[in-house]
């Protein structure tokens, strides 16, 4: 499936499914080639592991438009899943910057994207309500003249920045459903009491991002009515630390016991090709 209608068809599908479905992060092809032979139904991107990649930190406007879209085109080359892009702000100052990173991201082979209100600076860290708003507002016009769906996510980062309570984030995210959003993402929230103020409190499906300081299971983000569970850095954070762990056994005790415990050179080489996991 390479066809970006058939991937979209396939995204609905999996959407209008009663539940909560966990979409793990890919950062690059290895890692997609991993991710859909272990029989995951759709993936999505992470701007911090591709910052990682690239040896920068996340945020900041670490990366841009054309990095973001570059991997996205590399991983939708070695899957047939659908693929959901952290888009970050949208990539640009203005609202027609933002519909435009929206058809180049569906024109790419992506079903979807989140589109958050973070200006990329210390100061000020959020686009105002109105502002946000309308960049929503253009990227949700845009969506709707493709060809296909794209599934649009609007994405308040109040608590991710300590900048919002509760309340305003639910605020913001009522507006940016009205705004046309197709689903809502409020990353940094740590209670399920307040995932499920949110869930009752907006008019469409909503995203929460688990592994973090809110490392909810599956169960109790279905519970609280969540559709989509985000790993955001979770995995690359994973993989990294894994690198971290190797390199100070070497280091500090001169052994390379980690080796044994990692799949073989061979079934590696197998995984990489299609053939299935080692």
């Amino acid at each position: 499936m390479t066809d970006p209608a058939a991937r979209a068809q396939a995204a609905t599908a999996l959407i209008a499914q009663p539940g909560c479905v966990l979409l793990p992060s890919a950062w690059d092809a290895g890692v997609a080639r991993l991710l859909t032979a272990m029989g995951f139904p759709a993936l999505e991107t992470t701007s911090a592991g591709l910052a990682y990649s690239f040896g920068r930190p996340d945020g900041l406007n670490g990366v841009t438009r054309e990095e973001t879209l570059a991997n996205a085109r590399s991983i939708l080359a070695v899957t047939h899943l659908p693929l959901f892009a952290d888009l970050e702000n949208g990539f640009g100052e203005t609202p027609e910057d933002v519909a435009e990173t929206i058809r180049l991201a569906a024109e790419a082979g992506l079903s979807g994207g989140s589109i958050e209100d973070s200006t990329g600076l210390v100061d000020p860290p959020l686009y105002s309500e109105a502002e946000a708003s309308a960049r929503v507002a253009f990227a949700a016009a845009a969506s709707r003249e493709l060809p296909y769906p794209f599934h649009l996510t609007a994405r308040c980062e109040g608590l991710q920045r300590d900048c919002l309570d509760l309340a305003g984030v639910i605020r913001r995210l009522r507006a940016y459903a009205a705004a046309g959003a197709d689903a809502v993402y409020a990353p940094g929230l740590t209670r399920i009491k307040d995932v499920a103020a949110l869930c009752a409190a907006v008019p469409v499906p909503v995203t929460v991002l688990t592994g973090g300081a809110g490392a909810f299971t599956m169960a109790e983000l279905a519970d609280a009515g969540v559709r989509r569970a985000s790993l955001g850095s979770a995995m690359p954070r994973a993989a990294l630390g894994g690198v971290l762990e190797a390199a100070r056994e070497m280091q500090q005790l001169g052994t390379c016991g980690f080796a044994g415990r990692l799949p073989s050179f061979r079934a590696t080489q197998a995984l990489m090709a299609g053939r299935g996991l080692p």
